[in-house]
């Protein structure tokens, strides 16, 4: 299985797709991609195309160390997200070739479904209650809604109340029978964190994800100490060495490493058992495409301390664009979500069917998807 070429497609609503083809007919997909960056990934991917050509596809460890250390500058999400893309190209051709799922490749199955949530949106209780409503329709029991909106250093008491009673409407609505995620997607500061948690946590959210930005990571481990509720971040995280100071310092209880951006399949499954030496739960960032999903389902599979799973199925940043994931695969009836829960499937590979038609004709559509650049009331810059 000698690599022979790279076909890179850039599709609607933001996402881009990597097959790789082999001397010997086998065709892997991966998603390479920084979400707002995708030009600058495909340029990294460019770029790696050359050092791969002629490479054994199967050689996965060392094609990813040649990739990862070959380079005196490594990490950062634009390298990081290139291999990542190319490493799920690979994984998903050995499957295809040996006629396995990715899930044996790993060590096998630890289970036959796994658990799966999905976003909601919505700036008033109202909006969140019919999203959730939605989505309970659709068979999911767990939902993640945004902690917040763009915040300032010192939160008024309009905006804390405002997030609190969108999860306290939630809460009354829907009693135990829905688990809610809180994403505070690293917008709030340290002067208003504690106050912002204390005045969430009797409404019992499933986990609060990512409440300060990676860049100020020690704020976790006193954050821990004052919450019972778990703390989850780590989809702007690469490799295990950024995982590295957060799991021995006991600072957070689900580590969200991102198969697209973290090094891809192995690389998220040595940072997985990294975690469950320190008793730490997995749950994968993926607000990305249909690849990235699948691959994202073989890891669950064969991965102990995978709890839960993000899917972007019929989100609004895949619909204001257009396409879903489902409209780039054929095996549609794989993604079937009851009471929660996906099942495992026995395809080989990802798992994942691509319709390369559809994919060739959105193509020439393409996208120029940028996140948009948020300023405070004072005109400052605020995170989005």
């Amino acid at each position: 299985m000698i690599i022979e070429k790279f076909t890179i497609y850039k599709v609607p609503p933001r996402w881009v797709f990597l097959k790789i083809t082999t001397k010997s007919g086998y065709e892997g997909w991966g998603e390479p991609l920084v979400e707002g960056r995708a030009d600058t990934v495909i340029a990294a991917v460019k770029e790696f195309e050359s050092c791969l050509i002629g490479k054994r596809a199967g050689d996965i460890e060392d094609i990813f160390q040649m990739l990862y250390r070959g380079g005196f500058y490594r990490g950062g999400p634009v390298l990081m997200s290139a291999i990542s893309g190319i490493e799920q190209a690979l994984w998903d051709i050995k499957g295809k070739a040996l006629g396995v799922p990715v899930y044996e490749l790993l060590g096998g199955r630890v289970r036959d479904k796994m658990r799966v949530y999905t976003w909601i949106g919505g700036d008033t209780p109202s909006e969140v209650i019919k999203g959730a409503s939605q989505r309970l329709e659709q068979g999911y029991n767990a939902i993640k809604m945004n902690g917040c909106g763009k915040m300032d250093w010192l939160a008024t008491i309009r905006d804390i109340n405002l997030v609190k009673d969108q999860l306290k409407e939630l809460r009354a609505e829907f009693g135990d029978k829905l688990d809610i995620g809180i994403d505070f997607h690293g917008r709030v500061h340290k002067p208003v964190l504690r106050r912002l948690v204390a005045e969430m946590e009797p409404y019992y959210p499933m986990f609060f994800e990512e409440p300060v930005l990676p860049q100020h990571n020690e704020i976790l481990k006193s954050l821990s100490q004052y919450t019972s509720i778990p703390i989850a971040t780590g989809e702007r995280m690469y490799t295990r060495w950024d995982f590295k100071q957060i799991l021995t310092e006991g600072s957070v209880d689900i580590i969200q490493p991102d198969l697209s951006h973290a090094g891809g399949l192995w690389e998220t499954r040595k940072i997985a058992a990294m975690a469950e030496a320190y008793d730490v739960a997995v749950a994968l960032h993926c607000p990305l495409g249909p690849i990235a999903f699948s691959a994202a389902l073989q890891f669950d599979f064969s991965t102990p301390n995978a709890v839960i799973q993000e899917s972007s199925l019929g989100i609004h940043y895949n619909l204001d664009g257009g396409c879903d994931l489902l409209d780039y695969v054929t095996n549609k009836e794989d993604y079937s979500i009851f009471n929660g829960f996906i099942s495992c499937n026995d395809k080989p590979g990802l798992g994942v069917v691509v319709d390369e038609y559809i994919v060739k004709e959105m193509a020439k559509q393409g996208h120029d998807w940028h996140n948009p650049v948020w300023r405070t009331e004072d005109g400052t810059i605020a995170e989005w």
